[in-house]
């Protein structure tokens, strides 16, 4: 992999080990903690916008904590082969469980949630639903395929026998997303590049392949009895403040997806934007981080 720029990622990572694979992490900042979970084929590269500003001296409402994982097989975490590895929504759910009970992270969390990270992120917080205190949701889903809403045709075609051709030989999934995630300006050469680096090799892009095959559409279905049960929980969100920040040009989590999260979660402040896709926190980075650190403000923590 080749390395990534410190002005566009100025971390310090760090790791534990799960089965015996490296899971990378970020831990950045101190204060109440700010769990935000990537989706496919992003990384952790794609929330340093707002860890930088939740982390900055002085932030209104913190300071807060970022933490913010690579899934195995993505960003800086060890990319093992599916003979070591299930690449499964139950392990990626464990595997996140193990994250924060590594970090001793009992309480006071608040979630931040994108693409796959939403139906990862909202299984870790049904299982234990009193530590979260907060969700930011952006362009991602805690629920089945609305029934307005037919699978997109690339998906379906990523799930076919020339998947892992377009996908490992290829990088066609990440390459591709780095350039139609976005709407209103293309990203850099180099933001493009950064995205893509931890996809190297067909072997390394194993995840990518893997979280589209592992989209559960019907009963009997890997993950399916997961997404049933993270699904029935969701009003038992009714007293936890959620934002919701969303691309209507995502051509995959469109207005059906946001149609539904408003009729799960009526009482979600919700922002759309127009003309952004599904990267939205590329598309619109400091409007999104804006309303972010404003929603957090106005949700604190309750007293200890």
């Amino acid at each position: 992999m080749q390395p990534i720029s410190p002005d566009l990622y100025p971390f310090q990572g760090q790791h534990i080990d799960l089965g015996g694979h490296g899971f990378h992490y970020l831990d950045e900042g101190e204060g109440a903690p700010v769990l935000m979970v990537h989706g496919n084929p992003t990384w952790s590269f794609y929330y340093r916008n707002l860890v930088r500003a939740l982390t900055a001296p002085g932030t209104p409402g913190g300071p807060y904590r970022a933490i913010v994982p690579d899934h195995i097989g993505c960003g800086l975490s060890d990319k093992p082969g599916a003979d070591t590895y299930p690449y499964t929504l139950e392990q990626r759910v464990q595997d996140l469980e193990a994250l924060l009970d590594h970090l001793d992270i009992q309480e006071n969390l608040t979630l931040v949630v994108h693409d796959w990270g939403g139906m990862i992120g909202m299984a870790v917080a049904a299982r234990r639903l009193e530590r979260i205190q907060r969700i930011v949701v952006l362009n991602t889903s805690a629920f089945h395929l609305p029934k307005s809403k037919s699978f997109p045709w690339p998906l379906r075609m990523v799930r076919t026998p020339l998947g892992p051709l377009m996908v490992q030989r290829f990088n066609a999934f990440a390459s591709i997303a780095a350039r139609v995630g976005v709407k209103r300006a293309p990203l850099s050469p180099e933001v493009r590049k950064a995205y893509t680096a931890p996809y190297d090799s067909w072997a390394n892009r194993i995840a990518t392949l893997r979280f589209v095959q592992d989209i559960p559409l019907q009963a009997g279905d890997s993950g399916h009895e997961i997404v049933t049960r993270v699904q029935e929980t969701l009003p038992q969100l009714a007293h936890i403040p959620v934002l919701i920040c969303w691309g209507l040009k995502d051509f995959v989590f469109d207005h059906h997806f946001l149609a539904e999260w408003e009729r799960r979660v009526p009482h979600a402040e919700v922002h759309r934007f127009e003309d952004c896709g599904h990267y939205i926190l590329e598309d619109a980075s400091d409007e999104v981080i804006d309303h972010i650190r404003a929603f957090l403000e106005r949700n604190p923590l309750p007293a200890s």
